[in-house]
C-alpha cells in the first residue's frame, strides 16, 4: 500500500507542475522530451536481491530460507542464480536449490536448465540438475539428457533414466531400455521403474529379463512392474518365480499375480499352478475397470489368504528372511496404555507400553525359524544395535536377543531417577529419553551420511541384506537431524527408493498417527495402530 500511495503522489505532482507551467494541450513540445526509466520487474528484483544478500548469510537455516524465496519466480535468471548452489557445502542448501529448480511451470527456465546441464562438468551439479528435472517432471529433455545415459557415473545414468521417464514421453523408452543390462544394480532398477512409470511396452522386456537378477532389489522392481504393466505373458513367469523365490519377495510375487489376475491366491503356489494349468491356454486378464471391482473382494479376503509360515509381529505377517526390529525406548514408553480393552487376554507384566512391546517382541523372537536372519535396534536419543549385522535365528542368538529385549527399559521417563545402566547404557536423564526417529531409521537403512542424497550412495549403502523393517514408536520425533514428521518421512522414503526395503510401522500411544501410516504406505509396508 505504501508504494501505491507514493505512486499516486507522484502522478499528482506531475499534474500540478503541468497545470502551473502555463502549458496548454496544444502547446509546442519541449525541445528535449523527458525519458523515464522502466522499473525493474519483480522477477529481476527477486534474483538481484538474492544475489546481493545470500552471500552475507552464514547459518544454514537462513541460507535455505533465502533460496526458497525464489520459489514461484518463473525466470531463467533463477536457474543461473541457483545452479552453483547445487554444489554448496551445506547439503540442505543444495536440496533447497534443487527444490526450486523443480518447481517451474513455464518453459523458458526449463530450457535454461537443459542448457546448463549440457555445459556443466561437475558431477554434483549435474546430479542436482537431473534431480530437479525428475522431480519437476519436465518434458522435452531431448538428446542432451539422453547422452547422460552413457555417463561414466552410475548415479548420473540412474537419474538420467528417471528424469527422462518422469517427463512422460514414451518415445524415450528404447533409449532407456538400452541400459537394462547396466552393471550397476541401481541403474537396472531405474530402467525397470522408469519404463513402468511410462507404462511402456518395453517394460515387459526389461522386467521379464530380470526376474532372476542377482540383486534382490532388481528382482523386486521386475516383479512389481509386471503387476502394473499387466500382460498375460507374465503370469507363468511369475508363477515360476514364486516357486524359486524365498523370503520377502514371495509376497511381492503373490501381490503382482493378484494384481494381474484379480485373484486372491497370494503366495499359495499350488493354487496358482492349478489355476494356470486349467485356464492358461485361454486366459484373458481383466481390464483395469474389472480389476478395480475385484480389488474390493481381494481386500476382504486378504485375511483369509494370509501369508503362511512367516513371521508375525503385532499382527503384521511377513515371509522375510532378513528382518530388523527397530524399537522405541524413549521416556514416554513407560506410560500406561489407555485402551486396555485392546489387550485383554494377553499375559503382559503391566499395562506400560514398554512391557506390551517387549512381550510381543519376545514372542516373535522365540517363533523365528532357523533360516531367518534378524537384528534389533533400540533407540531413544541415541541408538544401540543388539548386533552389528543380521544373524541367524539359531538357539544361541535367540537366547541372546531375548536377554537383550528383557533388559530394555524406557530412558529418561518421569518416574526414573537412576537408569544409567539400563536400556541403551547411557545416562538416564531427560536428554537421553528423546525420540530420534530419523536417526533410528537412517541406521536401519544403512545411511552412512543421511544428510546427503541425489544418488550419491555407494554400492555398500543400498545393497543391504535387510529387506524388511518393523518400526515401533509411540511418539513424535523430538531429536535428531530432522524432527518435523513430514520431513522425516519424506527423507526416509527418498533414501529408500534405491534400497527397496519394506517398512512396517506399529504405533502405540497418543501420537497423531498420520506420520506412521504414511511411512508404511510410502514404503510398501503395513500400518498397525495399537491404540492409546
Amino acid at each position: 500500500m505504501a508504494s501505491l500511495s507514493f505512486l499516486s503522489l507522484g502522478c499528482f505532482a506531475l499534474t500540478a507542475i503541468t497545470a502551473t507551467s502555463g502549458l496548454s494541450a496544444n502547446a509546442a513540445p519541449a525541445a528535449a522530451p523527458v525519458t523515464y526509466a522502466v522499473a525493474p520487474s519483480p522477477t529481476d528484483d527477486s534474483v538481484k536481491d538474492f544475489k546481493k544478500y545470500f552471500k552475507k548469510l552464514k547459518d544454514s537455516a537462513s541460507r535455505v530460507e533465502a533460496v526458497l524465496t525464489l520459489l514461484d519466480v518463473e525466470s531463467a535468471a533463477v536457474v543461473d542464480a541457483l545452479v552453483p548452489k547445487l554444489a554448496d557445502k551445506d547439503p540442505e542448501v543444495a536440496r533447497a536449490a534443487a527444490r526450486v529448480l523443480a518447481s517451474f511451470k513455464e518453459r523458458p527456465p526449463v530450457d535454461r536448465l537443459i542448457a546448463r546441464f549440457e555445459k556443466e562438468k561437475k558431477d554434483d551439479v549435474r546430479l542436482g540438475l537431473l534431480e530437479a528435472m525428475r522431480k519437476g517432471g519436465y518434458e522435452g529433455l531431448g538428446e542432451v539428457v539422453q547422452e547422460a545415459l552413457m555417463d561414466k557415473s552410475w548415479a548420473i545414468r540412474r537419474l538420467a533414466v528417471l528424469a527422462l521417464a518422469a517427463g512422460g514421453d514414451q518415445t524415450v523408452s528404447p533409449s532407456i531400455l538400452g541400459l537394462s543390462e547396466d552393471p550397476e544394480p541401481a541403474v537396472r532398477c531405474a530402467v525397470i521403474d522408469g519404463l513402468t512409470h511410462l507404462k511402456a511396452p518395453e517394460t515387459l522386456t526389461a522386467a521379464h529379463g530380470h526376474l532372476a537378477d542377482e540383486a534382490w532389489q532388481v528382482r523386486t522392481s521386475a516383479v512389481k512392474a509386471l503387476g502394473i504393466v499387466r500382460d498375460t505373458s507374465s503370469i507363468p513367469l511369475l508363477i515360476e518365480r514364486l516357486e524359486a523365490e524365498e523370503g520377502r519377495l514371495i509376497s511381492d510375487v503373490g501381490a503382482s499375480l493378484d494384481n494381474l489376475t484379480g485373484k486372491t491366491y497370494g503366495t499359495r503356489l499350488k493354487l496358482w499352478k492349478s489355476f494356470w494349468k486349467s485356464y492358461g491356454d485361454r486366459y484373458v486378464i481383466p481390464t483395469d475397470e474389472e480389476l478395480a471391482k475385484l480389488r474390493a473382494t481381494q481386500a476382504k479376503n486378504r485375511k483369509k489368504y494370509g501369508i503362511e509360515g512367516g513371521t508375525s509381529f503385532h499382527g503384521v505377517e511377513t515371509p522375510s528372511r532378513s528382518m530388523l526390529f527397530v524399537i522405541d525406548v524413549s521416556g514416554s514408553m513407560e506410560d500406561l496404555v489407555v485402551e486396555k480393552e485392546r489387550f485383554d487376554g494377553a499375559n503382559y507384566d503391566s499395562w506400560a507400553r514398554m512391557d506390551i512391546v517387549k512381550t510381543e517382541l519376545l514372542s516373535t523372537i522365540e517363533s523365528l525359524e532357523p533360516h531367518v536372519r534378524f537384528g534389533i535396534i533400540a533407540f531413544a536419543t541415541d541408538m544401540k544395535r543388539w548386533k552389528k549385522t543380521l544373524v541367524p535365528a539359531n538357539v544361541i542368538n535367540k537366547e541372546s536377543a531375548l536377554d537383550f529385549v528383557k533388559r530394555l527399559e524406557p530412558l529418561g521417563g518421569n518416574s526414573k531417577s537412576d537408569l544409567a545402566a539400563a536400556g541403551l547404557g547411557v545416562a538416564a536423564d531427560l536428554s537421553s529419553g528423546k525420540t530420534n526417529t530419523y536417526g533410528a531409521l537412517s541406521l536401519a537403512l544403512g545411511l552412512e551420511d543421511p544428510g546427503k542424497g541425489r544418488g550419491r550412495a555407494k554400492k555398500a549403502d543400498y545393497l543391504g541384506e535387510v529387506d524388511t523393517i518393523f518400526f515401533l514408536s509411540d511418539g513424535r520425533p523430538t531429536h535428531g537431524t530432522f524432527i518435523e514428521p513430514k520431513e522425516v518421512g519424506d527423507r526416509i522414503t527418498e533414501a529408500n527408493v534405491i534400497r527397496k526395503v519394506v517398512i512396517h510401522t506399529i504405533a502405540i500411544g497418543n501420537f497423531e498417527k498420520t506420520f506412521m501410516k504414511g511411512l508404511a504406505e510410502n514404503n510398501g509396508g503395513v500400518f498397525v495402530d495399537l491404540g492409546k
